[in-house]
Order: C-alpha cells, then sequence, then structure tokens
C-alpha cells in the first residue's frame, strides 16, 4: 500500500535533510519527477548569497552536461550527419585522434587523456575550440583504443565541436533549440543566472565553507559547463529512461535511440561491475532487473547526481530524482537520487493497471501459439498487445519476452525486435494444410516436442 502524500513527502525530506547535515552542505536541492505523482522538490540550507535557496535556484551541474551533449551527438547521427563508427577526423580537421570514433569518445574507450594539454585545474582556464583542437596533438593516448573505460573530459569536449561543426552552429545554440526548449527545460543554461547558488568547499576540521572561484570552461564547455535546478533535471533524467512519456512524438530523440545510448559498452571497473557506461550515460544496476541511468556532476563548490529508473515492479512511468548541493568534497551527494528513486517506489509504488481482453490473435498466427522445443528447451509463443511474443518456459517473471515484427513482404518470417536473440529472424514453416509444424529461430530448428539436434522425437520412441 502506498504511503499518504505527506508522510511520503516528509520521508523523502528527512533523507534530504540527513545528507545536508552529515556531508555538511551549505545548499542541497532535490527533486523527482513521476508520471502518475505532482512533481516533489526539497531544498535545505542557503545559497551564499542574498537570494533565498527554493527549488528555482541554479547550481552547476558538472559532468551530467556530458548527457545533453551526447544527446546532441545522436540527433546528428539520427539525421544522418554522421555515424557513430565514424572517426572523428572525418569531419573534423585535427592535427591528431582523428581516427578515433564518435563511439569510443561518447563510452570513454578511445583511450584519450582525461583533460585537455595544460594544468587546466591549476590555472583555471580552459582553451577556446580553436586552441582545443589544435592542441590535440600535444594530449596524449594514455591507452590502447577500446582497452578498458577511461574518462575523458576531451574527448566530450571534441564532440561538442564536432555538433558545432555538423549543425553550422554553437553547440550551445544546438543545445538550447534542440533540447532543453522542447523539453521545457527552462531553468537550464550555459552561464548562470545572478540568483545562482554560490559553490563553496568545506573546510575538513571546521565548520569554514570558503567559496570557490567561478569558472568558465569554454571549449570544454560540453563536458561540463551547464548550471541547472534539480526540478529541471528530475525531469530530464525521467526523460533519459523513458522519452516516449516525455517527448512522445520523438522532437528530441526516438525511444528507439535512447534503448541504443542505454545499452551497456564497458565496465567502469573490471573486478566490481558496479557501473556501466552506455553512449555518454551511466548505468547503475539496482538488482532485479532494474537499471538507474544518467550521470554525477563535479566542478569547483558543486557536486550533482541525476538519474532515471527503469523497471522494476513499482516503477512509475517517467521515474527520475536529481540532487545538487553546494559543496565540492560532499559525495553523499552522488547516491542521494539512487536513494530516492529507491524509497518512492518502495513506500509509495506505482499503482498496479488491471487486465482487460485484448484483440485476439491473428487467424495466420493461431497456430503459433502455445508450447514449442528447441535447443531441447521449451518456450511458450502468445499473442499480446498486437505482438507475438516468446519466453522460456522457466523465465523468471520479471525477464522481457523476446518479440517479433512480421517482415511486410514475407507473412510467414518475423524480425526480433527485443529480448532475446534480438535482430534475429523467425521462419514459419507450415504443412500443405497450411498449419505450422516448425519454426526457425536464429536457425534452431523449433518443434512442437522435444527433440534431439538429430531429431529423434522421445514421443514417437524415433
Amino acid at each position: 500500500m502506498s504511503e499518504p502524500g505527506s508522510r511520503m513527502d516528509e520521508r523523502l525530506g528527512r533523507l534530504v535533510r540527513r545528507v545536508q547535515v552529515d556531508a555538511r552542505v551549505p545548499a542541497v536541492s532535490a527533486a523527482l519527477h513521476r508520471a502518475d505523482r505532482p512533481l516533489w522538490s526539497c531544498t535545505v540550507g542557503a545559497t551564499g548569497t542574498d537570494n533565498p535557496l527554493g527549488p528555482g535556484t541554479q547550481f552547476r551541474i558538472g559532468s551530467i552536461t556530458k548527457t545533453f551533449t551526447a544527446v546532441l551527438i545522436l540527433q546528428c547521427r539520427d539525421d544522418g550527419l554522421l555515424g557513430l563508427d565514424d572517426p572523428i577526423g572525418r569531419h573534423l580537421d585535427l592535427p591528431a585522434h582523428g581516427e578515433l570514433t564518435v563511439r569510443r569518445l561518447l563510452s570513454h574507450t578511445g583511450g584519450l587523456q582525461r583533460e585537455p594539454f595544460g594544468d587546466v585545474w591549476d590555472s583555471l582556464r580552459a582553451p577556446d575550440a580553436e586552441q582545443l583542437l589544435a592542441e590535440l596533438d600535444r594530449a596524449e593516448r594514455v591507452l590502447p583504443t577500446g582497452r578498458r573505460f577511461h574518462y575523458s573530459n576531451l574527448g566530450l569536449a571534441v564532440l561538442g565541436q564536432l555538433v558545432a561543426r555538423l549543425r553550422g552552429e554553437s553547440w550551445a545554440q544546438s543545445l538550447i533549440e534542440r533540447v532543453l526548449t522542447p523539453l521545457g527545460l527552462t531553468d537550464t543554461t550555459v552561464t548562470p543566472r545572478p540568483t545562482a547558488a554560490t559553490g563553496f568547499l568545506v573546510d575538513a576540521y571546521s565548520d569554514e565553507a570558503h567559496p570557490e572561484p567561478p569558472t568558465d570552461f569554454g571549449a570544454v564547455g560540453p563536458a561540463a559547463q551547464l548550471w541547472s535546478t534539480a526540478t529541471d533535471l528530475a525531469r530530464w533524467a525521467a526523460f533519459l529512461a523513458d522519452p516516449a512519456a516525455l517527448d512522445p512524438a520523438g522532437v528530441v530523440l526516438a525511444p528507439a535511440t535512447l534503448d541504443e545510448m542505454r545499452w551497456p559498452l564497458t565496465t567502469t571497473d573490471e573486478t566490481l561491475w558496479g557501473a556501466g557506461f552506455g553512449l555518454g550515460l551511466i548505468l547503475v544496476p539496482q538488482g532485479d532487473r532494474v537499471v538507474h541511468v544518467g550521470h554525477d556532476g563535479a566542478m569547483p563548490g558543486f557536486l550533482a547526481a541525476a538519474y532515471g529508473r527503469r523497471g522494476g515492479d513499482g516503477t512509475a512511468g517517467a521515474m527520475g530524482a536529481a540532487v545538487l548541493g553546494s559543496s565540492g568534497t560532499a559525495a553523499e551527494v552522488f547516491d542521494l537520487p539512487h536513494r530516492l528513486l529507491a524509497a518512492a517506489v518502495e513506500h509509495d509504488p506505482a499503482e498496479i493497471e488491471p487486465w482487460r481482453p485484448g484483440a485476439p490473435a491473428p487467424t495466420a498466427l493461431r497456430g503459433v501459439l502455445g508450447r514449442w522445443w528447441g535447443e531441447g528447451f521449451e518456450y511458450v509463443f502468445s499473442w499480446h498487445d498486437g505482438t507475438l511474443r516468446a519466453r522460456g518456459a522457466g523465465d523468471p517473471a520479471g525477464r522481457p519476452p523476446a518479440i517479433f515484427t512480421p517482415l511486410p513482404d514475407q507473412p510467414d518470417v518475423f524480425r526480433t525486435v527485443s529480448g532475446r536473440e534480438a535482430g534475429e529472424l523467425l521462419r514459419l514453416t507450415r504443412d500443405e494444410t497450411g498449419a505450422v509444424v516448425r519454426m526457425h529461430w536464429a536457425t534452431y530448428r523449433f518443434t512442437r516436442h522435444q527433440e534431439t539436434f538429430d531429431r529423434y522425437d522421445f514421443r514417437a520412441g524415433s
């Protein structure tokens, strides 16, 4: 049973207030977005300015900016302007590293050094676009391409310049016109508003909080420049997890493209496997086929995290959480969105929608429904929500089925569009009466009874 709204609000609020106290964060702003409830937000502390802290207070969001740049890159791909396996040197005139592909840079597997040439974090001076690209030959390839995950702000900065080159406008212009405006993220900006919070470094051995200097990261902006609010970022995280709910027309990105971005391409730790990286997105498994998708961010004086939730019983549509803090060392901020999402699902789960009868299966497919055997294992083929589906007879309830769609010119040939054997063909074979007597899925033979590979049928004994 779900808790009453006021009790649930208090439960979430206590989590935020606990982090603000324990991590000693001058200001914390948190928000939870879900399609079936009003937006929830909570702020604790003070901005460090004369302006009051509230849901509209902006914080620096650091590397969460990378998720926006990644979406801009995928928009370019979907518009036919680039391929993910294109070498970046095909589109940018570079003195070095032009053979690195777009996919490698998005997934941090290109081996490129972490930062642009020079001690940018010491000088707090970032290169402009011309300098960033001209000095790329002074940046190292610190690991062989594809060897392992190695985080690179430089790689995402280069991709931001790629967006600008392909679109014929600045990265910031593309971001505003193609992402922020369509999704209504009106409080997300490249430069801070006068009412933004101040970022601090809190002394480890006293209660002194000293403001960090403001920074503009120039051409490295596509990796870490943006300012935003917790409410905007909770909506953004919900979009990353469930784009069809917030962008049903696919104006920003098609849901299938977000599916592609969320597919893990590497782990961030080869011994722990606690997180993966897709195309610009961090993927954090939560168990029971639940994953949180989003990104963390850090800039001088600020830490931030925004994640959307996918899968699992009780997860609502368009569910995302964001937490922003005005301390550069309060690492508890990174874990809090995950805790908010988990608490919301545990204590206020989404309503269970009633089952309703649907349309019958097409006549030509009714003979496919039921139990089949392949590779010695039993599968159940069924018709639900207008699609042909298949599941292993022993699959746990939470495992998604394989879903098929017919080829337009071959009514007895289907493409597996999701689940087991995604991409492979399912072929039906009929006898002279039109009955389906066997199938081949990913070339494996499927029959109504268990058979060996040389077609010994245990029921017939031959």
